[in-house]
């Protein structure tokens, strides 16, 4: 972090000086090579710059890869799971168990199919790898019918739904426990409810504090355009909402 700000302020340094010494120096040539050195000194900076972007992005992408590698592999585990207890009730001729276990793989292949239906990449990223990223929260997804985020809601407002999201999750993480060995259990709903996507957060077992953690939410969410409310007031629950933005737009050109 030192080395961050350290080439800065050495480029604002010499800068500094240069400007300082050309208010000394009376001959062209003095002004001509001053300048040269500052032309120097900002080449070299958009150089370092430069460089250093290029490295944060293939950072940036190398962690990509490596969540997106340890979720494919956390999926092929699963599959293997289910395959062994279908193999196993096969070779034990348990036939009446194998509805209730194909039901299961049913049911998982249907909610992640509805997770990369929601159109929003940075949102079916983050539900997709989040066993990996959050291992000690048990999230459950319910989607409300083929829920298509991107069709419903304009870029900026999925952004700012997809960061409440993620910021409502963490909060969950830090006030919804009685202790931190606890495993939290979350029921994330998504749904279109008339003009609005309502994200609704559900915690099992409630221990934590919802004023802290509501009061968090609606100073973290002001200026924005999702509003976040406390829907029964007994129960750990949150619920964010957005408006429509698309449909809103339709509907005024007609």
């Amino acid at each position: 972090m030192k080395h961050r700000f350290a080439v800065p302020a050495v480029v604002g340094l010499l800068t500094i000086i240069c400007l300082a010494l050309s208010y000394y120096v009376k001959s062209p040539i003095g002004h001509v090579i001053l300048c040269a050195c500052l032309f120097i000194v900002f080449w070299a900076y958009v150089r370092y710059v430069k460089k250093q972007a290029d490295k944060e992005r293939k950072l940036l992408l190398e962690s990509v890869q490596r969540t997106a590698m340890a979720t494919l592999g956390h999926h092929r585990h699963d599959w293997m799971n289910d395959l062994q207890i279908l193999y196993g009730y096969i070779q034990l001729g348990k036939i009446d168990k194998l509805t209730d276990c194909v039901e299961r793989i049913k049911a998982r292949m249907v909610i992640e199919s509805k997770i990369s239906r929601l159109g929003i990449p940075s949102l079916v990223f983050y539900l997709q790898s989040f066993r990996e990223v959050n291992g000690s929260v048990q999230l459950e997804m319910d989607i409300k019918d083929d829920l298509q985020l991107d069709g419903l809601l304009t870029a900026n407002d999925a952004e700012e739904l997809t960061e409440a999201i993620v910021e409502t999750v963490r909060a969950f993480q830090y006030t919804g426990r009685s202790s931190w060995g606890e495993m939290l259990q979350i029921k994330l709903s998504i749904l279109r409810q008339n003009d609005e996507v309502l994200v609704r957060f559900d915690q099992e077992s409630p221990h934590g504090n919802m004023e802290t953690l509501n009061k968090h939410m609606v100073e973290w969410i002001s200026g924005k355009r999702v509003r976040v409310e406390q829907p029964d007031a007994g129960n750990c629950s949150l619920q964010l909402r957005v408006p429509c933005g698309k449909i809103n737009e339709v509907n005024a050109c007609l």
